[in-house]
C-alpha cells in the first residue's frame, strides 16, 4: 500500500473515531484528555500513534532548525493537531500548515472538540507547495 493510500486509510479511521470521542466525553475538557483518548482508541485499534511526538523542523537547504511536538503523531505519516476551542481560527490552520512544511510531513488533521459541532479539517501538503 503507498503512502498516500495508508495515509487516506489512517483519516478514514480518525473521523469515525473523533465524533465517538466526542459524544462520550463532550466539549468542556482540556486538548490533553481528547488527545488521550483518541490515543487509547486508535491503540486498541493497532495503530501506532505517539503523544507528542518531536518532529525536526528545517530550512529550505535542509538546515536543522530546531522541533515542534505534535499532538499525535499516527504511523509515522499523519501529523494530527488537537484543539478544545469554541472555533478553529486562522492561526490554527497556519500551525498545522507550518507544522507539515517544516518537517516535510505531507499529511495533516486538525481536530477541534470544543466547539459546538467536532470540526476535522485535513490538510495535504504535496513537494510543489
Amino acid at each position: 500500500m503507498g503512502e498516500r493510500n495508508s495515509s487516506q486509510l489512517l483519516e478514514r479511521i480518525l473521523r469515525p473515531e473523533s465524533p465517538d470521542v466526542r459524544k462520550f466525553l463532550r466539549s468542556g475538557h482540556l486538548e490533553k484528555i481528547y488527545e488521550n483518548a483518541l490515543t487509547h482508541r486508535l491503540t486498541k485499534l493497532g495503530i501506532q500513534v505517539i503523544q507528542q511526538h518531536p518532529l525536526v523542523v528545517f530550512d529550505e537547504d535542509g538546515t536543522l532548525l530546531g522541533h515542534f511536538c505534535a499532538d499525535l503523531f499516527v504511523a509515522n505519516q499523519l501529523v494530527v493537531e488537537v484543539k478544545a476551542c469554541r472555533s478553529l481560527v486562522d492561526e490554527h490552520i497556519a500551525q498545522l500548515l507550518g507544522y507539515l512544511r517544516a518537517s516535510r510531513i505531507e499529511h495533516g488533521l486538525l481536530i477541534n472538540f470544543g466547539g459546538p459541532k467536532l470540526q476535522i479539517k485535513k490538510y495535504i501538503l504535496n513537494k510543489d507547495t
